[in-house]
């Protein structure tokens, strides 16, 4: 029930339910990857189921495609869709700007194709994940495993000259063993803590040989859906340079959530 949700659950639930209105019948949509976009997944697929809306998925990855057809959303892949009218993803930080830090769930590189194929991405987050500058969040970074830690090692010289505050650098685990994406990669979290130049950061990042993309999303973004603990929602355009808020009331029977663990 939602009445049962947490504050930090409220306002992922009420930004994933707005962000669900600017999806239109017949639409292709980015399904990005994360607890708040699966909240996202879950509201699309009622109104798919309830009020008769055809849209086709692109998911990020496999554990949201699974969760997509659960709930009654086609799921097509990139290739079929070619290009995608709208994206909706969470995102692990986002600043004045609308940069983001994402990959916090290991889907970075999937999540950035398909957000650079859409004519609009629109982040969905708690107010929590606003910040001044980026890089309190860790950095991930995807890296192929051959020679994995000849590219840390690469990473961390060529921050020395970077404009970050830290410079250390981790291998994310799965239990005791390596951490795998989809595309059977690794993940090095970069512990930066504050992030200068962004865009430079991540330019830089991607000239690395093994380095296969980073969770910096620069200019990517068209607007952010930011919710409250008590129900209040603000959208924020970029593009139009505008700011909106309102307040999404709670139903008691809203209960499309209670199973949702992650």
């Amino acid at each position: 029930m939602s009445s049962e949700l947490s504050p930090i659950d409220k306002a992922k639930f009420v930004a994933a339910k707005r962000a669900a209105q600017f999806v239109e019948d017949g639409m292709r949509v980015g399904l990005g990857t994360g607890s708040t976009a699966a909240w996202l997944v879950r509201c699309l697929g009622e109104m798919v189921r309830e009020d008769g809306l055809r849209i086709r998925g692109v998911p990020t990855s496999a554990r949201t495609a699974q969760l997509a057809r659960e709930v009654g959303i086609e799921v097509i892949s990139l290739d079929e869709a070619k290009w995608l009218d709208l994206t909706i993803d969470g995102a692990d930080e986002f600043d004045g700007d609308l940069n983001l830090i994402k990959g916090g769930g290991g889907a970075l590189l999937q999540e950035k194709i398909v957000a650079t194929a859409s004519d609009q991405m629109i982040v969905i987050a708690d107010i929590g994940k606003e910040v001044e500058h980026l890089g309190a969040f860790p950095l991930p970074v995807e890296v192929i495993p051959f020679g994995w830690q000849t590219t840390q090692a690469l990473v961390e010289e060529t921050l020395i000259s970077m404009d970050v505050l830290g410079r250390t650098s981790t291998l994310r685990m799965n239990g005791d063993r390596p951490f795998h994406t989809d595309e059977g990669n690794y993940i090095l979290d970069l512990h930066l803590n504050r992030i200068g130049n962004a865009r430079q950061l991540s330019l830089v990042l991607n000239q690395m040989p093994g380095l296969v993309e980073n969770g910096l999303f620069i200019d990517i973004c068209d607007a952010v859906v930011i919710g409250f603990g008590n129900g209040k929602v603000e959208v924020r355009d970029i593009n139009a340079g505008t700011s909106s808020t309102e307040r999404l009331d709670f139903v008691e029977s809203d209960n499309l959530f209670a199973d949702l663990g992650d």
